[in-house]
């Protein structure tokens, strides 16, 4: 009664986990101490993987630790890590636990890119190893009771928690041992099995035998539950099935005789009677037919001898009424035995070796809030900074400061100087050129990397689409084209923004056309740039007015508000705020992150007084700037007005103008610039991603094939037939030699006489046949081969004393040619004669040679046969023998 179920360990394939996931820190955290840390980390995870998964498991707790270890680290692991086919692609191989697929599917070799099926696998070992340390425990003493109990409802509730949960976790169909159906099965072996266990403490215990029948016959009702699971797996061993079946009689038994035992307290003797007999027959049932999985000796032999003494004093004593079973009360359930609740952490000894690094779902996040934070930074410095150029415009337009200095009329104007002399501190011309230059070598290097990912994408998907097109549904994985939708999305991006940037590169280029002449002029020394700038007659009579006064007070606060917006751009780059812990909170309180809200609330609040001092400087320009018109209108109209005054003017404005060209030139080809080497790192990233999942697609396509050879190698040709007679007496007859020539007959087979030792027999002395004989007993079919028929004669058979040469010589084996297997022989019957292995005229029985026939005494003989070539007198002639329809080979 003490036999119990354990589940067997799954086998998994090494995984290198620290290569991937070392590449993705160096590639996503900086380097330091942090970036080690993590490193390290990753070295103490794959070692524990193998300790858990790469060593046979001792049945003690230390192995079952190290298993729930390593399922904690992955729950812990798997929010962390972007683990996913098109993403971090790990390849885990589990094979079935029962080594074999179910009769109509299945497989018993899984590979997934996935860390839930890891997870599910892992936990599914645990389960297992838990059912075989409970099965090895002492269930004698307490403490073995206490622990068998605990194991089992620790692999009752993993298995559960498999059922729940992996086909969300898996994106395949799983192989037939953590299916739902197999799993779900298993947990109720597992939870009746540790109902038993509490019914042996209680019975151990001495308890109410109330309680005890309650616990049996709550165990009946689950060992019940558990055969109904498991009556159509086929994938697990043929043992399980009557052990299940005999549990649930035996605890059924147990439950009737502890009840009878009540009954007999409570002095109903005929229900006590009725008790024992039905168990009896429960006892008798198992004993009869599943005497080999269970024994109930011990059980039966208590029970007949409560059943004996009870029918003895109820015929001497009590004379009460025996019940039908039927009319028996109900007996009630105690269910002890619940499945444990997983709900990582499992292990007592689990550390979380990478409790500094977020998860991922806070990664995204972040990674969206600074998206979000850059564009309000870009549009708040893009607003400064198209109003710095609308100011600057509009004076140059109005030849403004250059206008007031240059009342002499015969000098560089101040303004016009320090123009010239910033241009050529920041490398003038030549710099810019050399910008300009390197721009289309960094935009092209970065559509090489894009173009290099995305091919390596489209070959794999093609690759993928063919053998999906030869293999069909034996090509069962994910398709590329689906797969790769999240990267192609990606690389279309970054087209487009390569495509902006080239767009852009143009707009720049055309512009530093447009103001190279004037560029060239600004390098140019002072006396060379005095040179070209036309001179004009002096206005000396304006130099202390009115109007230049308002206007000098006027550009000088223009001035003001430009070096404002300087500071507060620098103010409004240097910001930060760290969202991680906002983040964090949310999801600890939520289990989820509303990520707009929490971002949008946070860039409000920290960039909303910026956004107010921008549009106050905004106000402040525009008051400002109409009032230099005004007063610049006044000036002009003061200012004396000739055609060489209208000259210099005009080439002091397109002065002005090309100094701020080249400044904003400047900044758009370094902007371009940096762009360029940010993108390439991006794409670099965005490469290795791809050639990451090329890979993991070519290691599983190489696996997915390589199964699918062996598969294809194991399956039959063609259905098994056997060859129509014709074929094969044309061959033999094509193989026939002439008259007189050697024909040996193969090897007779090996006979047995009355069961003595085997005496080869030799045709050219046959055995008479007695007249009267019993018919023997059936002979077992012969086996089967392929029959060969020998060449017949079509003439009249003549006796066997005078054959002639052209006819069947009677069968003869050839010295040390193989015998068949012997046909057996009856006591009291003579021998069936030796036949050739390849002679078979019969098609329902053995093959036999031609005996002459003996005639009994006093019995007349049939008549012999008639002269070669003559027809049976009686039968009409047959015709000549026709040649074969085929050609003889």
């Amino acid at each position: 009664m003490a036999t119990f179920i354990s589940v067997p360990l799954k086998k998994s394939s090494e995984v290198d986990l620290v290569k991937p996931l070392s590449k993705f820190v160096t590639m996503n955290y900086p380097a330091g101490e942090e970036q080690t840390e993590y490193i390290r980390a990753l070295e103490e995870l794959n070692k524990l993987r193998k300790n858990a998964l790469g060593r046979p498991l001792d049945k003690h707790d230390s192995s079952l630790e190290i298993l729930l270890r390593y399922f904690d680290q992955l729950s812990a692991v798997e929010p962390k890590f972007p683990f996913s086919e098109n993403q971090l692609c790990l390849t885990f191989t589990w094979k079935d636990a029962f080594d074999r697929g179910s009769l109509f599917g299945g497989s018993v070799k899984l590979a997934l890119a996935s860390l839930g099926y890891e997870k599910t696998c892992v936990l599914f070992n645990a389960a297992a190893l838990a059912s075989q340390i409970a099965s090895e425990q002492n269930l004698d003493s307490d403490e073995g009771l206490r622990a068998a109990a605990k194991y089992y409802q620790l692999a009752s509730g993993a298995l559960l928690h498999i059922k729940d949960t992996v086909l969300s976790a898996l994106n395949r169909e799983p192989t037939m041992d953590i299916s739902p159906e197999t799993v779900g099965a298993l947990h109720h072996i597992m939870l009746a099995q540790a109902q038993e266990v509490f019914f042996l403490k209680a019975t151990s215990d001495k308890m109410k035998d109330a309680i005890i029948a309650k616990l049996a016959n709550q165990a009946a009702d689950f060992y019940g539950d558990a055969f109904k699971q498991c009556q159509y797996k086929e994938n697990l061993p043929k043992e399980v099935l009557p052990v299940l079946a005999a549990k649930h009689c035996i605890m059924q038994a147990n439950a009737e005789l502890h009840q009878s035992i009540l009954a007999k307290q409570n002095k109903h003797f005929g229900e006590e009677i009725a008790r024992l007999q039905h168990a009896a027959e429960l006892v008798k049932t198992v004993a009869s037919r599943y005497d080999e999985y269970v024994s109930v000796k011990d059980l039966s032999d208590k029970i007949n001898r409560a059943l004996a003494n009870a029918k003895k004093d109820n015929d001497f004593i009590y004379h009460d009424r025996v019940p039908e079973v039927k009319d028996l009360a109900n007996i009630g359930k105690a269910a002890l035995a619940k499945a444990t609740a997983i709900s990582p952490p499992l292990s007592q000894k689990f550390t979380d070796l990478f409790e500094k690094m977020v998860p991922m779902a806070v990664q995204q996040a972040m990674g969206v809030y600074n998206q979000r934070k850059a564009e309000t930074v870009n549009r708040l410095v893009g607003t400064m900074r198209e109003a710095t150029n609308l100011c600057n415009g509009v004076l140059a337009s109005l030849n403004l400061p250059a206008a007031l200095e240059d009342l002499s009329g015969d000098t560089i104007p101040q303004s016009i100087a320090e123009k010239s002399r910033a241009v050529v501190s920041k490398g003038g011309l030549q710099s810019i050129e050399q910008l300009i230059r390197d721009l289309p070598d960094l935009m092209t290097r970065n559509r090489e990397i894009l173009d290099e990912s995305l091919k390596m994408l489209d070959d794999e998907e093609t690759t993928d689409n063919e053998l999906r097109s030869k293999f069909n549904q034996r090509w069962n994985r994910t398709p590329s084209g689906d797969l790769y939708k999240p990267l192609r999305t990606e690389g279309a991006n970054f087209r487009s923004k390569l495509d902006v940037a080239t767009h852009a590169d143009g707009v720049v280029r055309e512009r530093f056309n447009t103001n190279c002449d004037m560029i060239t002029l600004l390098c140019k020394s002072e006396g060379e740039l005095n040179a070209a700038i036309p001179s004009a007659n002096p206005a000396k009579t304006l130099q202390g007015s009115e109007v230049v006064n308002v206007l000098r007070s006027l550009l000088t606060q223009l001035d003001e508000v430009k070096r404002e917006r300087e500071g507060l751009e620098g103010e409004i780059k240097a910001a930060t705020f760290d969202m991680t812990a906002n983040f964090l909170a949310a999801m600890e309180q939520d289990r989820s992150i509303n990520e707009e809200a929490l971002s949008l609330s946070q860039l409000d609040q920290q960039y909303g007084q910026y956004n107010q001092k921008v549009q106050a400087t905004l106000r402040t320009q525009e008051e400002l700037l109409g009032k230099v018109q005004t007063a610049h209108q006044e000036f002009s109209g003061l200012k004396q007005s000739n055609s060489e005054a209208n000259s210099r003017e005009e080439v002091l404005k397109k002065l002005a103008s090309a100094h701020d060209s080249y400044v904003e030139i400047t900044n758009n080809l370094s902007e371009g610039t940096k762009f360029y080497n940010s993108l390439t790192e991006i794409l670099l990233k965005f490469q290795n991603k791809c050639s990451d999942i090329v890979f993991a697609r070519k290691t599983e396509r190489d696996e997915l094939l390589k199964e699918l050879q062996q598969s294809i190698a194991r399956e039959p040709s063609a259905p098994s037939f056997n060859a129509p007679a014709y074929q094969s007496n044309l061959a033999a007859s094509a193989a026939a030699p002439g008259p007189g020539a050697a024909n040996p007959t193969p090897a007779p087979r090996t006979v047995f006489v009355s069961g003595q030792q085997a005496q080869q027999q030799t045709p050219q002395q046959p055995q008479p046949t007695q007249a009267k004989v019993q018919q023997p007993p059936a002979r077992p079919p012969p086996p089967s081969f392929t029959p060969q028929g020998p060449t017949f004669n079509t003439g009249p058979v003549p006796p066997a004393a005078a054959a002639p040469p052209g006819g069947n010589p009677p069968p003869m084996a050839p010295p040390g040619q193989a015998q068949g297997p012997p046909y057996p022989s009856y006591q009291g019957y003579p021998g069936y004669y030796q036949m050739p292995m390849n002679y078979n005229p019969y098609p329902m029985g053995y093959s036999m040679p031609y005996m002459p026939y003996q005639a009994q005494p006093g019995q007349p003989g049939y008549p012999g046969a008639p002269p070669a070539g003559q027809p049976y007198p009686g039968y009409p002639q047959q015709p000549p023998q026709q040649q074969p329809y085929y050609p003889q080979q």
